[in-house]
């Protein structure tokens, strides 16, 4: 079920309402009661694509993915001499 975002006429009270999508829009301000109530065009939430089998990560340009890769923290020894350290004492 989607969130709606509302904002009251009348007051300019705004506020959020998780419902479902065939329920109707709703007219009454919670703040001031009256009927001016009035559901906002928002962007909602996002999709991410993570993973292999999604276009927009499977047929990525070549520059893209040489980007990336250089992007990615390389395997430092930083975590292995801590745990070396440890197995010291």
């Amino acid at each position: 079920m989607p969130t709606y975002e509302y904002e009251c006429g009348d007051c300019g009270h705004g506020w959020e309402l998780f419902q479902q999508i065939t329920a109707g829009p709703v007219r009454k301000c919670p703040k001031c009661k009256k009927p001016k109530a009035r559901r906002l065009l928002s962007s909602g939430g996002g999709i991410i694509f993570k993973g292999s089998g999604f276009h927009t990560t499977d047929y990525r340009s070549s520059t893209y993915k040489k980007a990336a890769a250089a992007d990615k923290p390389s395997g430092d020894s930083k975590p292995k001499e801590a745990s070396k350290e440890a197995s010291k004492s």
